[in-house]
Formats: C-alpha cells, structure tokens, sequence
C-alpha cells in the first residue's frame, strides 16, 4: 500500500482554486488515493514554471503535464483553459490568464474585457469556457500521455455578480441557468464545469496510472 504521506499525483498549477476544484473532482474516485495528501501543486512538489508556449488549449496542457512529470518524477495533471467570447472570434482564448498585461490578475481581466464588450448587446455576448486536461507519466514509468477536452457555453453579464470561483466565474452565466459561475456552489459548478466535464473524461486513465 501507498505511504498515505507520499505525493502520488501532481497537479501542474500553481493556482489555489484550481487545485482546489481538481482535488474536489478527484475525491473518492481514485482507490487508495488521498487527496487532501497525496495530490499536490507544483510549488509543493518544487516543479518549475513552465512556458506555455502551445498555440491551443490541448498543447499548452500536454506541455505543462509532461515537464512537470520530467521533473518532479510523479504522474502528472495539468489543464489549459479559458474564456472564447463569439464576437471576440474565441479570444481572450489562451491568452485569458493575461488578457489584460499581467498573468493571474483576475481584477485587472475582468475589467478589461467589461471594456471591450461594454457596447454589445446582450444576444451577442455568447461565450464559452474551454478546458483541456493533460496527464502524463514520469519517464521511468510505462504509458502514454492523454488529453481530454470539456466546455461549458453560456452568456457574459456586463457586470461581476458572486463572490465563488475565480477567474472569469464572475460574469459567465451558464446556458440554462439564471446565476454567474461565481454565485454557484462548488458541487453544482463542478457539475457542469468545462474542467468537470475535461476531468471526469481523463479520470479513467488517471485510475489506471495510479493503480
């Protein structure tokens, strides 16, 4: 059996919420795996940054996945996601985490897409969430990398609405729903999320490289 203290999954992000979504999913479908313990970010694991140099969404995961695996010896999970707006032709696209200059600042984000869309009316603002989940295998390892792909379409407000999630959540009401991503509880976003849907998709050959 596994030392119940050992690291056994790595999850290439150096992002709170993320990991804290990624560890919810996982919860209680990986036999043996805790992982409040066992599943860990790259700043605990001591990975370096890595350039996402991928031109789409499934590059930029794949790439993350397998140097972070190369160099923390663990298998390894990484996603690439984002916002696509219709009319902005699906940008900010990869770009989303620094749409605005500075890579991380919600804040800054937010507000400079408001600005942008600040003139177009509501049947136009048609946008999506996009995610590709990566997993890769330390090199003394047997298996292949895999990628999966998720996404959940929905409307822009022209105003942040909820204090829940991170990112763009604030202003990305989901199709069908009357609430922002940001006004969801966890279990109900992680239902239908684009990393949900990429995530539980990658999860059966996540069980197989942990077994």
């Amino acid at each position: 059996m596994a030392d119940a203290a050992q690291p056994r999954l790595v999850l290439a992000t150096r992002n709170a919420g993320k990991l804290r979504e990624l560890r919810d999913l996982l919860r209680g479908t990986v036999p043996g795996l805790d992982v409040d313990t066992q599943v860990i970010d790259a700043a605990a694991a001591g990975a370096p940054d890595v350039v996402e140099s991928g031109v789409s969404f499934q590059e930029n995961a794949l790439l993350k996945a397998e140097q972070t695996a190369r160099a923390t010896g663990l298998v390894a999970v990484a996603d690439d996601s984002g916002l696509a707006v219709d009319v902005l032709g699906g940008a900010p696209g990869i770009f989303s985490a620094r749409w605005a200059g500075t890579h991380g600042d919600d804040t800054a984000n937010l507000e400079l897409l408001l600005a942008q869309l600040a003139d177009i009316p509501a049947e136009y603002r048609g946008a999506g969430f996009v995610c590709a989940a990566a997993l890769a295998h330390p090199p003394d390892a047997a298996g292949s990398s895999h990628v999966e792909s998720g996404r959940l379409d929905g409307r822009l407000l022209g105003a942040p609405r909820g204090t829940a999630g991170f990112g763009y959540d604030p202003i990305l009401v989901p199709k069908g729903l009357d609430r922002s991503c940001a006004e969801l509880s966890p279990e109900e976003k992680n239902a239908i999320s684009h990393r949900g849907i990429a995530f539980r998709a990658l999860l059966p050959h996540l069980v197989r490289a942990l077994a």
